[in-house]
């Protein structure tokens, strides 16, 4: 896939009006709806403002939710209006709706340096079936398309490929940045390149394995997933996660790695639990883990073993965390992840999702080289997948 594309500086800005996605899908407080965390909005306001100041007139335009194809007064983008007024200083005219009358008629009234805001995208169906009259609507009301959510560009929906047919199709900062960052370190990484992958399941990341195999020179598994490869190598894993259908699939990958010289490492001993609780007690397990316990972290040989295989890396790629980090007694593994990357020297990528939470909340952020806005995007990514909403782009 070529990750090389055009971006809002390549094209003529002074005066015409600017479609923009962006990805306002942010958290709120389930009572009030007030935004608990604004970081998304925050993370628009430079290709905004570039915009802006270029003499364009931008109609940005996100989806915030799952209200399918209905209006749910809940997930209304109000709140992000407000909050986008406050943070740019200027005035975000709000739209009633998303390509009736308010929005043409804002839309079509909208000068240079004035930005609008649509009403929640989803709250047409035909947004995520990429609907072909919708997609037209929306392109019908600007002259330039601009995708900087990076978090929906694996998704082909109206708005994030659709409108491309309609409209010249550039990238956002944002999506820039990931682009240039993510796909250097595939196509060219700095070598030795290391991915970190842990999380709960295999299957969520069979692809990502199976690209990378022919990329990496060194593989680290953690998480709930390392017992169903720890399962194939024949230890008894307890009432850890298992996903017994992966068994013959991960006994292949520790095959093929070995094939190909890749090194591929496992946990070498675990934190423990009888029950899934905040409040279990660790028990430190080496090898076998007993019929009664379950893996809910790795433990501190294997925290210094994928440690010292970072040590001197070129590009490290992370997603997904070691263990049950929500849970502070099993957040020591994440976090000596976390920091062995924070002090390898190295290029560092951290996958969106939970990846993404641990290291913030665990205070390394500031160290990390890109923390990915997308946590389904950035695993398509890593598998090596075409994004309908970065394929839409103009090449450069």
């Amino acid at each position: 896939m070529n990750y090389n594309k055009k971006t809002v500086y390549d094209v003529d800005l002074k005066g015409k009006k600017v479609l923009l996605r962006c990805d306002f899908n942010v958290p709120q407080d389930k009572e009030t709806g007030a935004i608990t965390s604004d970081k998304r909005i925050v993370a628009a306001i430079p290709t905004i403002k570039y915009l802006l100041e270029q003499g364009a007139a931008v109609i940005a335009c996100s989806h915030l939710g799952k209200p399918k194809g209905e209006w749910k007064t809940k997930l209304t983008l109000a709140p992000v209006a407000k909050r986008l007024s406050e943070l740019l200083g200027q005035e975000v005219i709000f739209a009633a709706d998303i390509i009736g009358e308010d929005a043409q008629a804002k839309a079509a009234a909208l000068q240079p340096g004035q930005i609008m805001l649509l009403e929640n995208l989803r709250f047409d169906i035909r947004e995520e079936k990429n609907g072909a009259d919708f997609a037209k609507a929306l392109a019908d009301m600007a002259e330039i398309f601009v995708s900087d959510a990076f978090g929906t560009v694996h998704r082909a929906h109206a708005s994030t490929a659709g409108v491309a047919a309609y409209l010249p199709a550039y990238s956002g900062l944002l999506v820039d940045k990931e682009l240039s960052i993510m796909g250097k370190a595939l196509d060219d990484p700095k070598r030795p390149f290391v991915a970190v992958l842990g999380g709960a399941k295999v299957s969520d990341k069979i692809n990502v394995i199976n690209n990378l195999l022919e990329k990496a020179d060194t593989i680290i598994i953690g998480g709930g997933m390392a017992y169903t490869f720890k399962k194939a190598q024949g230890y008894e894993i307890g009432q850890s996660l298992l996903e017994a259908d992966r068994l013959d699939y991960a006994k292949d990958m520790i095959a093929k790695a070995e094939a190909k010289g890749v090194k591929f490492l496992l946990p070498v001993d675990n934190l423990c639990a009888a029950e899934f609780s905040a409040d279990a007690e660790p028990v430190l397990v080496e090898g076998n883990i007993p019929e009664n316990l379950m893996g809910m972290d790795i433990g501190p040989k294997t925290s210094q073993l994928f440690a010292e295989a970072v040590k001197g890396a070129g590009t490290i790629v992370w997603n997904g965390p070691m263990g049950v980090f929500e849970f502070d007694k099993f957040a020591g593994g994440t976090k000596a992840m976390a920091q062995a990357l924070a002090e390898s020297g190295a290029v560092t990528i951290v996958g969106g999702g939970d990846s993404a939470s641990a290291v913030e909340k665990l205070g390394f952020a500031s160290k990390i080289t890109h923390i990915s806005t997308g946590g389904g995007a950035s695993l398509e990514f890593l598998e090596g997948k075409e994004l309908p909403g970065v394929a839409c782009l103009l090449d450069k």
